[in-house]
This record gives C-alpha cells, structure tokens and sequence, in this order.
C-alpha cells in the first residue's frame, strides 16, 4: 500500500538517543497538523518510518524492534555489519513506498517540525528540498566547537566547489525527496559513507531536477558520528566516484595519449640521466637546471624567485625565466629523488599527454559528442608539429593542459548561470596558468580575442546576450588574479636582475612557405627544408603543411554555414598573418610587404613575443574543424558509406605527412670525474665559484649540467638565462659581456690563441675577483689547447691535470 510520506532515519550505535528521536517523530506525524499535499479538511497523512540498523553494537537493533512492534508503521531494517550511512540510506530509502521520501539524523539535529517548509518547497514545484545551516534564515540554537565548526565549514566549502556548486550545506541531514525520484537516484548510488548527499544531488542535478535549498532551525547534539577528518573522507569517496564515471573508451583515448608521448621521448626514456636531445641545443641543460633549482629552494625553503647558482654575482631573476613554478614545484619529490632530468621528461611527456587529455574534455564538451572526432581533433591540437618542435625542451610552450580549461570556464561566463564562481574560478585558473607560462597564456588570449571577434561579429545576438555576464566574470576573474600574482609580477618586472625586453632581432616572424611546409620532426619533413625556414629545430612555429592546409579549406567550405566554423577559420587565417612578422616577403620574390604584427611590435608584454609563435593558435583551431569534420561524417545519416570512407580517407591522408616521428636522442656526454667524483670540493672555499673555460652561455651550457650532477654544490658565473644588460636593462640571453668571458668564447669559437698583453691580464685578474673565483676549470673539447694556451698566459702559470680536466687552483696565487 502506498503512503505519502516516508521518514528514513538510519542509525549506527544511538542506543542513548533513538527512542526519544522515534518518539518525537511518532508524535509528530500523529498530530495530524501535517496534510498530504492538497489536502483539506484535516486528511491526516499516510506516513511510515524506516529505522535502518546499520550493524549496531550497542542496544539500537534492540530499540527499534520493540517500535516496530509497538507501531506496524515502522519498519526496521537490519544489516549484519556497518557498512556507512550511504550504504543505511539506500537501503532505506529503496524500501520506502512513500510519495515523499525525508531521510533525516539519529540524532534530530533538525527539529521534525522543520519538515513543514521542505513540504512546501515540493508543493511549490521543486524535487527534493535540503535543509541548510547557510542559508539565510537558518537559526543555529547550539553551535559546535569553533574549531569543529571551521574545519566542517572549510569541508563543506571544498565538497560545494569540487562536486555541487550553489548548494551551500550539502551535509545537512534533513532532506525530503519526491518518492519515484529518491528510489532512482538512490538504486544508481555507489558510494557507503557519508558523501552519498553529494552524490545524490549529483544525480539531481544531472536529470535536471529542481532542488531547493531551505533554511532550517538546527542544534549540535553531543554524541555526534560526523568527525571533521569526514569531509576529507567525503573528498575521497567523490573522487572515486568520478573516477568510477569515467567512461573505458575516455580511458582508452587518454592511454593513446600517454602512449603517443612515450614514444615521441622514447629515446630518452631508455635512460633519461645518459640521452640528450640534440635538437634541443642547450635548452635541455638550462630545463633541468630549473627543475633542480626549484626543487632546492623548495628544500631549503629559499626564495623559489631568484638565485645565484648562476651568473654569479649578480643572480637570475627566477620568475623572468619561465621555469614554470607550476610544473617545477610539484615535479620536486621526483626531482630529490630521481634527479631532474627524469623529473623533466616526466613532466614534458604526462603534461603533453595530459595537454591532449584536456583537448579533448573541451572538445567533446563544446563541439561534438564522437569521441573519434574528438580524439583526432585533440591529437592535432597538442601533437601539431609546432608542438613537436617545442616538445625538445620547451615544456612552457607544450604542457598546456590549463589553456582548454581557461577557454571552458570563459565559455561558461558567457553562459550567464554562476557569474562570480566562474569569475573566481577563471582567476584561480589564470593565476596558475601564469605559474606555468605567461607567453602561452598571452598567445592563448589573443586566439581567443580572435575567435570571439569572428564570432560575435557572425552573432550579434549572441554578442549582446553575453557580453554582460562576460565581462563581470572577467572583471571577478582579474580581481581574483591580481592579489595572487601582483607579487611574483612585481619581481618578475622590478626585482633584482629583471629586463624590460628580450630582443629577438627584425626576422622572427614566419615565411609564408612555413606555413604549408613539413617540420623536421614531421614524417614528410626534412632537416634541410624546415632549417631554412625556422630560426633553429625548437622553434618550428608552423609547418602545418599543405595537405593540412588544403583539407581545412574544404572544411570550411563545407561548413560555412555553421558560424563556429567561420570564427575557426577566421582564428586560423588571423594568427596565421600575425605569425608573419612587422614584415614580410612573398615567396619567389623580392617584394617585401608590412605585416599586422607591426601594430603590436612594440607594445607592452607583445614586445617579448616571438611572432612565428602566434602561428600555434592554429594548432587547436585547426583540430577543432577537423573533430567538426569528422563528426559530422561519422554520425550524419545523410552520408552514404563511400562518401563517409572517401571523408575519412582525406582526413588521414592529409594528418598522415605531419605525424610526429620520435625525437631524436643521443648519448650524452658525461661530466668529468672531477665534477661527478666531487674532488672539486678540494678547491673551493665558502662562497667561491667554479669556473668553466670558457664561461657557459646560451652557445656552451655543459657546466649547468655538471652543476647538476654535483647537486648544485658550487656557484658559476656566466650561465644560459635571461637577465638585463646596459643602462636600458634590455634582456639578452646569458649573462652580460665581460672582457674575460668575450675573449675564451671568441677563443673557443676561432681555436686560436690571440697575443695576451698586460692590459688582457689586468682585466682577467678584476674579472675573476668579480666573480669571486676559486678554481678555473678546462673539459676536453674542441680547441681545447688554444683555450688552455689562452688561460696559462692570462694567469701566467701552467695548469695541472686533475682528474680528467685541466684546472687553475687560484688559492695558490693568479
């Protein structure tokens, strides 16, 4: 028989409190002054009462067996062990036959009276009422210890973030359910403990099932099961469950991912510490630098912003140098123990797999529901041969996992539902992205500024309906993000050894033959072709080739009609033009022509920006017509079969030339035994550097590794960073030019000794006591006798030979 209202009370040792709790309950329903929902007259309600034992030790069990006895509305439910309060409310919950379902507490926290304006709540429409201790109205008539009552409300705050978003109290224990609703969600649940509230609001709000928040008059009652290590509990159980969600073709799609990345490092892997990447030039070095760095200030609790392990004296302004706090500081357990050159291809290839991951949420979010479109679309995004180019050693420019993130949240402001969460949400995103690459986040704003413009201009009604929401999202987000960086900012712009500019000379831009030509690394690719159209192999911004180009044309055409696909194209042609440069010359001739980028030359922040690299906002532009592509040739019912197979022929045909070959990987030079044995500690003295002949700079950067492999045991001058030179503090790459340091690199670079007059000594003596040196240092390499010459007649002595390198103790007089 049916009955209009269910009360599920579930109950865990409450031997002290349950009967008066039932008592209570009883009495009120037998009052009679709570009416079946219409009623008039006095209809007294049809109601049962559900006490679910959940495997007591105590009397409970014994409690609710003689009401069940005294009162055939309650019904007892007994489980054999405890099992947790999701595990009881199930239970209870599947058994109920009431239109109305109240699931509440042992211990009555919530008055039973209270249940009145849940009622009303349901009569007005909505599918399940929650009482709420936050809401305004709520009345707390006994409140918790404060430390209880701020390590549950900072719980609380985290599970309403992570998991149910606008629901201020998800762990109330007062709830009433429309009947037929509660069973279903309750027979879909999974989890036993106490995150089953969350869960089934989840579930509520997933079907679209209106659930109104109601305040309640609430009391803390001695005794009480919930402890604050609980809502950590909470977090746990909702993390396995949203595992648990995930669907095994997602999970296949992410391990295709993973398993691409592999082998695109393949060559390192086989032994991370003993292979280089020669195509990285020295940027592999100066990468692992950072990562030990970092995580020796994190050590040693040191200012992760500044150093002088490097260019000693005067220090590397940290922050200015993208060493990407955000990768470098959580990656520092694996770098103490692994050391960090596992520490950074680890990072480099789970954060290029993670990067794909996270193009492909977006996608499947945003743009198509197949998940094959989806996938391929996500592969060109973050495999793309700009992002193999960079994947050498520039993890700032492919571990972009947040940018994907960035664009969903700004595609939620526009979406007008949760203005200040998202707000804050996109600050706390921004804030971290910064932490990771501000170049990138720059890059990113501008293809988004590009897309929107192409967009709001094809719909203007779209424009205005969310021009509002998006700008006072953007204004919350900006004043979330200011306080969190404005620091790091400041040291970065004003600190010690900070730069106004870096100069990257008048020719950085892209040809427009890179754009529909092969990177090197790209199955169809050549060393030749793709050098002579890229200033080095990390910096082959473009190189989509034409086959790519092509079929992005016949996309779009195609597709004109949608305006997603015409702000794409107009995104992709946009940076591709930007990507040109101040200027540029149009292929097989001699005629020069202005470029776009001239405009933003020499703005602020754009001045710093290599423009070939604004040619990577294609990279997601173009794997998003081609998911939009494939989708539509994948599920439209309007394709035959032969047309369906010529459409994904084209699209292999045309990816198939830029599929990434694995990088190239050679064995590395190993640092010499004076630096790996650490006899070098016989030679320094407190405070003292080391230093390598010739200095290291952006040309020569061995010695950061032999500082590494040493455990950054000694300081350098010189070194490969961005730092200030001249009364302008224009950035240059390494360390500013001294007279010493100007003539071994131009030694090393001709491999002839030039004639030492006294004046080169005078200037060598002052250049080493600025450097407070210790010890000179000469490895075997080419010109090495001509450097060695150089040094003997510098210091005017010989050097010894010491454990595989020439050294100059100058403890011993220079």
């Amino acid at each position: 028989m049916s009955v209009d209202l269910t009360v599920v009370v579930p109950a865990y040792n409450e031997e002290r409190r349950l009967a008066p709790t039932l008592a209570a309950i009883r009495a009120y329903l037998e009052d009679g002054t709570h009416l079946v929902d219409g009623a008039e007259g006095g209809d007294r309600t049809r109601w049962e009462l559900i006490v679910v034992d959940d495997g007591s030790t105590d009397a409970t069990l014994d409690i609710a067996a003689d009401a069940e006895a005294a009162d055939p509305r309650v019904r007892l439910i007994h489980s054999d062990r405890n099992r947790g309060k999701g595990h009881a409310l199930r239970l209870g919950v599947l058994a109920s036959r009431g239109e109305r379902v109240l699931i509440t507490d042992a211990d009555l926290a919530t008055p039973i009276e209270e249940l009145e304006c849940l009622d009303k709540a349901l009569t007005d429409g909505h599918a399940a009422a929650i009482g709420s201790r936050a809401g305004a109205g709520a009345t707390i008539e006994a409140h918790q210890h404060r430390l209880r009552e701020l390590l549950g409300r900072t719980g609380n705050f985290l599970i309403r973030t992570v998991a149910v978003p606008g629901v201020r109290d998800t762990q109330c224990g007062f709830k009433l359910f429309d009947g037929d609703r509660a069973r279903e969600a309750f027979a879909a649940s999974r989890l036993r403990g106490w995150g089953i509230d969350v869960e089934i609001l989840q579930y509520f709000r997933r079907f679209g099932w209106p659930v109104a928040e109601v305040p309640v008059r609430w009391a803390h009652q001695e005794g009480s099961k919930v402890r604050p290590f609980d809502y950590v509990k909470v977090l746990a159980e909702l993390t396995s469950l949203k595992a648990r969600a995930v669907r095994p073709r997602d999970l296949l799609v992410a391990a295709l991912f993973l398993a691409m990345a592999v082998t695109l490092y393949s060559g390192r892997w086989v032994a991370p510490g003993a292979r280089y990447l020669p195509d990285s030039l020295q940027d592999q070095n100066q990468w692992e630098w950072f990562f030990a760095v970092t995580a020796d200030n994190v050590r040693h609790f040191q200012n992760p912003l500044f150093t002088t392990l490097q260019n000693h004296p005067d220090g590397v302004n940290l922050m200015a140098n993208t060493v990407m706090l955000g990768l470098s500081v959580p990656f520092a357990p694996v770098t103490w123990l692994l050391g960090p050159a596992v520490a950074l291809n680890a990072a480099m290839t789970l954060g290029l797999a993670v990067t794909a991951v996270a193009w492909y949420w977006l996608i499947r979010r945003r743009l198509v529901r197949h998940r094959g479109a989806a996938a391929v679309g996500a592969a060109l995004a973050a495999f793309a041969p700009p992002m193999i180019s960079h994947a050498h050693a520039h993890p700032n420019f492919m571990v972009l996992f947040m940018i994907p993130l960035i664009i969903d949240r700004a595609l939620r402001l526009c979406e007008g539902t949760r203005v200040v969460r998202d707000g804050v949400v996109l600050g706390l995103f921004t804030t971290y992205q910064i932490f990771l690459g501000e170049e990138p986040l720059l890059l990113a704003a501008v293809g988004m500024l590009l897309f929107a413009a192409a967009y709001g201009i094809v719909r203007r009604d779209v424009a205005r309906e969310t021009f509002r929401p998006l700008a006072r999202g953007l204004a919350v987000a900006v004043a979330v993000t200011v306080p969190l960086v404005a620091f790091p900012l400041y040291w970065q712009f004003f600190g010690p050894q900070s730069y106004t500019s870096v100069l990257h000379g008048d020719n950085a831009g892209n040809s427009p033959l890179a754009l529909i030509s092969f990177a090197e690394r790209s199955l169809a690719g050549t060393e030749e072709t793709a050098a002579a159209l890229s200033q080095n192999p990390t910096e082959q911004n473009a190189f989509y080739g034409w086959p790519l180009v092509a079929l992005a044309f016949a996309i779009v055409v195609r597709l004109w009609e949608r305006a997603v696909v015409k702000a794409l194209a107009c995104t992709v042609l946009a940076a591709a033009f930007l990507s040109l440069g101040p200027k540029f010359r149009i292929p097989l001739t001699d005629v020069v022509l202005p470029g776009p980028w001239a405009l933003l030359a020499h703005a602020p922040l754009f001045e710093s920006v290599i423009e070939s690299r604004v040619a990577m906002v294609c990279a997601p532009a173009l794997g998003m017509l081609v998911a939009l592509a494939l989708a539509g040739l994948l599920t439209s019912a309007r394709h035959v079969t032969a047309t369906r197979y010529a459409g994904v022929a084209a699209v292999a045909l045309a990816l198939l030339p830029i599929v990434p070959a694995p990088l190239k990987a050679v064995e590395r030079a190993r640092p010499p035994e004076f630096i790996a044995d650490g006899t070098w500690r016989n030679y320094l003295g407190e405070g003292e550097t080391l230093v390598p002949i010739p200095l290291p700079d952006p040309a020569g950067a061995e010695a950061l590794h032999w500082q590494t492999t040493a455990d950054l045991g000694f300081r350098l001058p010189g070194g490969y960073f961005n730092g200030p030179w001249g009364p302008d503090r224009v950035g240059i790459y390494g360390a500013p030019p001294r007279n010493t340091s100007n003539l071994l690199r131009d030694v090393r670079s001709a491999g002839r000794a030039p004639q030492i007059t006294e004046a080169w000594r005078r200037a060598a003596r002052e250049d080493l006591a600025y450097w407070n040196a210790g010890v000179l240092v000469l490895a075997p390499q080419p010109h090495d006798a001509a450097l060695r010459e150089t040094v003997e007649e510098l210091l005017d002595r010989p050097g010894k030979w010491v454990d595989g390198v020439w050294i100059w103790d100058l403890h011993k007089g220079s």
